[in-house]
C-alpha cells in the first residue's frame, strides 16, 4: 500500500460512496467501504456491483482484485472518513439525516489524533455543525473545531464536500469538476482540500461549512425551479392547444432563452429533495423555491389524469410504460415519478399495466405485488398498446418509428415529436397527442 497517501473509511457505498472508493483505490489509496447491507458488501468483494453507472464494474473489480477496495459492514481506523449515507425526506417533507448521525456513531470509536471526517451527503444547513458536536460527544479525549474554536488547531477536523455528478457520468465528474470545500475552520477546509487534490482535476475552492452546504441545495432548487417553468409551461400549452416542443424550439433561439424540456414530474435524490430542506429551514422566504416543487409534484399528477383519460377512451387496450428511473439511461428509482405513475395506474387498472425499463432486472416490489407486468420493448410494441413515455432512454428515443403506426401514444418527453416550426411536421406532437386524450 502507498502510505504516502492516507487510508480512507467511505460510509455507504450507494450511488456516490461507492464510485468514490472505486475511484480512490485505483488511485492507489487503501479504502475501506462500509455498509449496513450484507449483500452490498458481499457484492462488492466479489468484484461485482450493486448499482449501474458506466465503467463503474470493471473499476470496481480492478480495486477489489489490487487490495485496495474492501468492503466491511463495520468502519476501522482511518486517516479519513468519508460519509456518503442517504439524507431522505420524511413524508412531512423535512429532512431525515439520522443515517449521518449514525454513521458519526460508527466511526467515532476509531477516530485518532490528526485524523479528518468529512461529510458528503446532501445535508441541511448546519448538519455538519452537528456532526462535529457528536462526534466530540462520542469522544471527549479529543479535540475537534466546534470545541478548540475556528483559529486554533483541533484533533480532528471536519468538513463538508458536496458531490456535484450527473448519473451517467460520475467517474468522469468526481475527477473533473470543482469541488466547494467547507470547513469547519479555515485549518479543516485546507486539510480537506489536500484530500481531494490526490484525485480532483478540477479546482477546489475552500469556504465555510455553512456555506457549502447551502451551496449544494442552491445548485438543485436552481434546476428545479426551471424545470418547473418548462413543466408549467407545458401544462399552459395543452390547455391553449399550442406544440410545446415546437414552442420550446422557437423560444430558445433567441440568443438569451434557454427554456429546459418537460417532463412527467422530477426525480432522483437530489433536485426532488433538496429544495425541501430550504424550504424547511426558512419556509417563509423559501416561497417560490415551495411552488416550483409544488409545481413539479403537480405535474405528476396531470399525466396521471391524461393516461387515465386515454384509458377511458380505449378500454380494450393494455398499457405500456416506457421507464421508470427518474432520468434516462441509468438505474436508479429514487423519488422518480414515473415509479407514482405506474403504481397508481395499477392501484386502479392492475395486470392491464406493463412496464419497461431495460436498466433494472427485476420491477420494484411493491409494482409486482399490483399485478404490473414487467415487458421488454418488442413485447410492448406488439400488442396495440397505449405507450406511454416516461423516461427517455437512448432504447425508445432511437425507435423506429414505423413501429408505432397502430399505438395510441403519450409522449411525455417528446422524444418522438419533431418540432414543426424548424424542421417539418411533426410525427407525433403534444398538440395530436391532447386530441388522442380528450377524444
Amino acid at each position: 500500500m502507498r502510505r504516502d497517501y492516507p487510508k480512507v473509511c467511505v460510509i455507504g457505498l450507494g450511488y456516490i460512496g461507492l464510485p468514490t472508493a472505486a475511484l480512490l483505490a485505483t488511485h492507489g489509496i487503501e479504502v475501506t467501504g462500509v455498509d449496513t447491507n450484507p449483500s452490498v458488501v458481499k457484492t462488492i468483494n466479489s468484484g461485482n456491483v450493486h448499482i449501474v453507472e458506466p465503467d463503474l464494474d470493471w473499476k470496481v473489480h480492478r480495486a477489489v482484485q489490487s487490495g485496495f477496495l474492501t468492503a466491511k459492514t463495520e468502519p476501522e481506523s482511518a486517516d479519513v472518513f468519508l460519509i456518503a449515507v442517504p439524507t431522505p425526506l420524511a413524508a412531512d417533507k423535512r429532512p431525515v439525516v439520522d443515517h449521518v448521525f449514525s454513521a458519526a456513531d460508527m466511526i467515532a470509536p476509531y477516530l485518532r489524533p490528526g485524523g479528518l471526517v468529512i461529510l458528503e451527503s446532501t445535508s441541511p444547513v448546519g448538519t455538519t455543525e452537528q456532526l462535529c458536536r457528536r462526534l466530540a460527544e462520542r469522544q471527549p479525549d479529543l479535540s475537534f473545531p466546534i470545541t478548540t474554536g475556528p483559529a486554533a488547531q483541533s484533533d480532528i477536523a471536519v468538513a463538508y464536500c458536496p458531490e456535484r455528478v450527473l448519473p451517467g457520468r460520475i467517474l468522469t465528474e468526481l475527477v473533473d469538476n470543482d469541488r466547494c470545500i467547507g470547513g469547519m475552520s479555515s485549518a479543516c477546509a485546507a486539510r480537506a482540500r489536500g484530500f481531494y487534490e490526490h484525485f480532483v482535476r478540477g479546482s477546489c475552492v475552500e469556504t465555510s461549512a455553512r456555506k457549502a452546504e447551502m451551496v449544494k441545495l442552491t445548485e438543485n432548487a436552481f434546476r428545479d425551479l426551471n424545470i418547473a417553468f418548462a413543466n408549467e409551461l407545458s401544462m399552459i400549452c395543452e390547455e391553449l392547444d399550442v406544440d410545446v416542443w415546437d414552442l420550446i424550439a422557437l423560444a430558445n433561439r433567441h440568443p438569451r432563452v434557454q427554456i429546459l424540456k418537460p417532463g412527467p414530474g422530477v426525480g432522483g435524490h437530489c433536485i426532488a429533495v433538496d429544495p425541501w430542506f430550504i424550504v424547511d429551514a426558512a419556509p417563509d422566504q423559501a416561497r417560490l423555491i415551495r411552488t416550483a416543487r409544488e409545481v413539479n409534484d403537480a405535474k405528476a399528477r396531470h399525466v396521471l389524469a391524461r393516461i387515465r383519460a386515454l384509458i377511458d377512451k380505449h378500454p380494450h387496450r393494455r398499457v405500456s410504460c416506457l421507464g421508470l428511473a427518474f432520468k434516462a439511461n441509468v438505474d436508479d428509482l429514487r423519488e422518480s415519478p414515473a415509479v407514482e405513475i405506474v403504481e397508481r395506474l395499477a392501484d386502479e387498472h392492475g395486470g392491464r399495466i406493463g412496464a419497461v425499463e431495460p436498466f433494472i432486472q427485476r420491477l420494484p416490489e411493491r409494482l409486482i405485488q399490483l399485478g404490473v407486468q414487467q415487458q421488454t420493448l418488442d413485447e410492448a410494441l406488439r400488442g396495440n398498446n397505449i405507450l406511454v413515455v416516461l423516461v427517455d432512454h437512448n432504447a425508445f428515443r432511437e425507435l423506429d418509428r414505423s413501429r408505432l403506426a397502430d399505438a395510441v401514444i403519450y409522449d411525455t418527453r417528446g422524444i418522438w415529436s419533431e418540432p414543426a416550426g424548424l424542421l417539418g411536421k411533426p410525427l407525433l406532437s403534444v398538440e395530436l397527442q391532447s386530441r388522442i386524450a380528450a377524444a
